[in-house]
């Protein structure tokens, strides 16, 4: 062991994320010759060098787990996947019954019992742990209880985070019998949920930003501290050292923490990589927002494939459970809706696709398996050939008739949702709030649907916010009747003082300009808004483009202005809000405290696509 982790040299055993040799890890070797700005690629990378140890711990052993590890890891390989790769077993650190070791129980498809209880250690004694854990010191305590009765032959710790010098300290006084063979720090702190888009599953963190500054920023402490993390892990995962760091001014959450990450890259030279050639010498723009800037997002009804599943059936961890969904069948009840490669390839093609497109992708999907089906029919099978053939493809016959089976029923109980909900007619009322300005019209409308009972309680509650924000500082202050009416609507009175909450929280006096373009309109917006009001809006459920997709654009064209995102300089000690000479950046990193959604996740993945070989942006938060 060592004290704390020197400057590394690449290959160095602790701290180091940039070794030049991986012989038994192709993955991670192509991933360092593509050296694209891609989170699930990073995370793989390292979960294939963790489950063979880094190419030092060979043969049967078991994997351990905390509750967070165990998310980061589901979201990218599935039980099946690791279990094939010499582990034995899976299990929590944290729980010795071993409750959620199961990482993909839909897609083990048998394999081992995932509980390390007393008789299966009996077992296991004279196999090696690969230990996968974020650097807590409550962790570390469960490593020192272990490591004081070890129940297996050698342990390989892999953190997630840096890992303090303190608690390096403590875990070498206490590996008496010299189990631990390696320590290292594996930067695989955050879910990737798409390649560009990157969640650290944080949930609360609304009230984080709103108490900056004052003296309840304290109770938050803890999460703060975890947001920070997060985005140091991401930087390092991707190997990326900000040229640049600009935050939003709006936001104190953003500016302190803009402050904290330019200290430690100054600080911590484990931050500096070698500048190579092509895009990784490339400039790379740390962006950091604040959820506050925009609340009507995430108010807003989505019809794109991975938002609506999200919104409506819930999806966690890339877990969908359908358990209760009228007409599914037991082996759907819970199902996996995951973007990382060799997993779901439909998915993966269609999550950003509208219910319509959708719909006709799926019926696609339901013929060409039909149409293969009957071409392995167990009637054609007519000589030895054929049935060697039919065996032969079975298995992903079989593999295939479960991703159909899935798709449909998810559709099915969408295209159900969506009836019962009245959600087509909720959702075109709701762009109107959010796009136009008519606040008669809007206002009579809101009240029939407030009086509606085909209208759900949350659409009601929803639609109350959105109306409080677009008319907050209207001459006729309706919301006092609009919060009556949604009382009688069903409302619970809680839930409507929810829409004074939302104004504290983001109203004009603490949000930046920009949201509903009332203030410091430049001629690209007034030609925008003229050109939507002369052409039209080709679908009116999608008509909204959220505010960060102007601060896209605008730092990609250099036209991000620095009164508004200023630039955070000298190591997080300063700010300017001078930004000329910056370099236009080929890379931006997005971390938006407090959240992002699914709607701006597909408007990043559009930009992407419309400028690659440009500039590539990748879209990270607090949670989704």
């Amino acid at each position: 062991f060592q004290s704390s982790p020197p400057t590394p040299p690449e290959g160095s055993t602790i701290g180091s994320t940039t070794s030049s040799e991986y012989p038994e890890c192709p993955l991670a070797a192509k991933i360092m010759e593509s050296d694209q700005l891609d989170g699930i690629s990073s995370i793989r990378g390292y979960i294939d060098r963790l489950v063979t140890g880094d190419g030092r711990c060979h043969g049967m052993k078991v994997l351990l787990l905390d509750a967070a590890t165990t998310q980061i890891l589901s979201c990218v390989s599935s039980q099946s996947e690791i279990l094939s790769r010499e582990v034995y077993l899976v299990s929590r650190i944290d729980d010795p019954r071993g409750g959620g070791g199961n990482t993909n129980s839909q897609n083990g498809h048998g394999g081992h019992s995932l509980e390390l209880t007393e008789e299966s250690t009996a077992h296991v004694g004279h196999m090696k742990a690969v230990c996968f854990l974020r650097p807590t010191e409550i962790n570390i305590g469960l490593l020192v209880k272990e490591l004081a009765s070890p129940r297996f032959s050698e342990y390989h710790l892999y953190f997630s985070g840096i890992l303090p010098p303190n608690l390096l300290d403590l875990l070498a006084e206490n590996d008496s019998r010299e189990r631990v063979r390696q320590v290292q720090e594996f930067y695989a702190d955050f879910l990737p949920i798409n390649p560009d888009l990157l969640s650290l599953n944080c949930r609360n963190t609304l009230p984080m930003t709103a108490d900056a500054g004052t003296p309840k920023e304290r109770d938050h402490a803890a999460l703060y501290r975890r947001n920070l993390t997060g985005l140091q892990s991401m930087l390092l995962a991707t190997k990326r050292q900000p040229a640049a760091i600009r935050f939003q001014k709006s936001s104190k959450t953003a500016r302190r923490l803009a402050a904290d990450i330019g200290e430690s890259i100054t600080s911590d030279q484990i931050f500096h990589f070698r500048r190579g050639s092509g895009r990784s010498a490339g400039n790379m723009l740390l962006l950091i927002l604040d959820r506050l800037d925009d609340p009507v997002t995430p108010l807003l009804s989505q019809w794109t494939y991975q938002a609506m599943v999200h919104e409506l059936l819930g999806l966690n961890n890339s877990r969908v459970i359908l358990r209760g969904v009228p007409n599914v069948s037991k082996d759907l009840e819970e199902v996996v809706l995951s973007s990382a490669p060799g997993h779901d390839d439909f998915f993966r093609t269609h999550r950003n696709s509208n219910f319509g497109e959708l719909g006709e992708a799926i019926q696609k999907l339901l013929r060409d398996y039909q149409a293969r089906s009957k071409e392995h029919s167990v009637s054609n099978l007519k000589s030895i050939e054929d049935m060697q053939q039919f065996l032969d493809k079975y298995p992903e016959l079989r593999s295939q008739s479960h991703t159909v089976s899935k798709h449909v029923a998810i559709m099915g109980e969408l295209a159900r949702l969506v009836e019962v909900c009245s959600l087509m007619d909720v959702s075109a009322f709701e762009q109107d709030l959010a796009c136009a300005d008519d606040q008669g019209g809007h206002l009579k409308e809101l009240m029939s649907k407030l009086d509606s009972a085909t209208v759900k309680i949350p659409d009601k509650l929803r639609l109350g916010m959105l109306y409080a924000l677009r008319y907050e500082n209207a001459v006729t202050d309706a919301t006092p009747a609009v919060k009556e009416a949604m009382k009688r609507g069903g409302v619970r009175p809680d839930d409507v003082a929810l829409v004074d909450v939302v104004l504290r929280y983001a109203g004009s006096k603490a949000r930046g300009p920009g949201l509903y373009g009332t203030s410091n309109k430049d001629v690209t917006s007034i030609v925008k808004s003229f050109m939507t009001s002369v052409q039209g809006v080709s679908n009116v459920y999608s008509q909204h483009s959220p505010v960060l997709m102007d601060t896209v654009e605008g730092a990609a064209r250099g036209k991000l202005r620095g009164e508004t995102h200023p630039l955070m300089a000298s190591g997080g000690k300063r700010t300017s809000s001078n930004v000329e000479g910056v370099p236009l950046p080929q890379e931006i990193l997005i971390f938006m405290v407090g959240g992002v959604t699914y709607e701006e996740a597909t408007k990043v993945n559009e930009f992407n696509q419309t400028n690659a070989g440009k500039v590539r942006v990748i879209l990270a938060g607090s949670t989704v």
